[in-house]
């Protein structure tokens, strides 16, 4: 059998840029060889993009999370609209890349989660793992994602919400009247921790209004939730299905960037999660009712708190979550009964699936 061309683009401009790096590096350990030909397109900090022919050593550093960086070759990539077979070429050369049967953009943050990477994989007529522009750029804003979620019935955090140009309204008082302490600020279009801060003090506030602002020009300010972390896996198109709910037991004040990516005992994953039956089935439920709400395809994963008084309040959804060693979309599919390497399967054929019904629509090619 034929193997299927598949390129992973991964790295990118965004403050995920290592997340992404250890991503791709996972994916390619557990990607089957024997079904795919695997290419790699490697986006430095600054953006450029970069044919890496060099599975074996296309990182640096590559054991060492904190230090892991973009081993960059000399063979830059140009992206051409309409050459639908090969709308990448190689320069300086100016070679074909050829035909790729899908792309796996594992990007995470801006630029690869908030629909951007997608509408250009769109608009080159290509197959990609993930939701599309609409449901990316939905669950990347918190504002968004927060109204379309409450709309629909579901849970979610009070929050007050502030524009760049609104930042000489946000007064502590008033936020701490509406919310109480402690409360979070957080970027709107931001993930994996990144930009937030916990806030129990006026001088904190202050602060954390100016870190937010560093990596968006619109901030959340949330209150804080007494409870749990679940986290729920969601894999599917028109008809998702959700794994089963871990829980995150986090070591440090909140489940921070390090927590997640850095710090091997920065949180405790219990996953299972230790919930009673009714409980595991609600929480499905509830993800996959997120999911379809927020027009999600292919992948997410859906983030909850639990409180005190057993209901579930939706936090928030990632498009392109994490594949690092510590991520929680891979394990909760493992305890669920989808290894690593079928969980890859099914993404790029769902990536497949989706492209071939999209291209009968009318005016999708001539």
């Amino acid at each position: 059998m034929m193997k299927r061309r598949i390129a992973l683009i991964f790295g990118g401009k965004s403050a995920e840029h290592q997340v992404s790096l250890q991503s791709a590096k996972n994916i390619i350990e557990a990607i089957d060889k024997e079904k795919y030909e695997v290419v790699l397109i490697g986006i430095d900090r600054q953006g450029k993009w970069f044919l890496l022919d060099d599975p074996e050593h296309f990182l640096l550093h590559a054991d060492d999370p904190s230090l892991i960086a973009l081993n960059t070759s000399k063979h830059g990539i140009a992206f051409v609209p309409g050459e639908n077979d090969h709308p990448f070429l190689t320069f300086p050369n100016g070679g074909k890349l050829g035909k790729l049967d899908a792309v796996f953009p594992i990007l995470h943050g801006s630029l690869g989660e908030d629909g951007s990477i997608q509408g250009m994989l769109r608009i080159a007529g290509l197959p990609y793992v993930g939701p599309g522009v609409l449901g990316s750029a939905a669950s990347m804003d918190k504002e968004i994602t927060k109204k379309l979620l409450s709309k629909s019935g579901l849970a979610v955090a009070d929050y007050l919400c502030f524009s760049r140009a609104m930042k000489d309204a946000i007064k502590f008082e008033k936020a701490v009247a509406r919310l109480g302490l402690p409360l979070f600020i957080k970027p709107a279009n931001q993930g994996s921790s990144v930009g937030i801060t916990r806030v129990e003090t006026k001088d904190d506030f202050y602060k954390g209004i100016d870190h937010a602002f560093d990596y968006d020009h619109k901030i959340i300010i949330e209150e804080a939730i007494a409870g749990s972390e679940i986290e729920c896996a969601v894999l599917g198109n028109e008809e998702p299905v959700a794994s089963l709910p871990g829980k995150i037991l986090p070591q440090q004040s909140f489940y921070s960037y390090d927590a997640k990516y850095l710090d091997q005992k920065g949180a405790c994953l219990n996953i299972p999660a230790n919930l009673s039956e009714d409980m595991v089935i609600e929480v499905r439920k509830l993800a996959v009712k997120a999911y379809q709400v927020l027009q999600c395809e292919g992948m997410a994963r859906v983030d909850f708190f639990l409180t005190k008084d057993h209901n579930f309040i939706v936090n928030e959804i990632n498009t392109l979550p994490g594949f690092t060693k510590l991520s929680m979309y891979p394990k909760l599919w493992e305890v669920s009964g989808i290894s690593y390497r079928e969980l890859i399967n099914k993404l790029i054929a769902f990536a497949i699936e989706r492209h071939q019904k999209d291209t009968l629509l009318k005016g999708w090619q001539q």
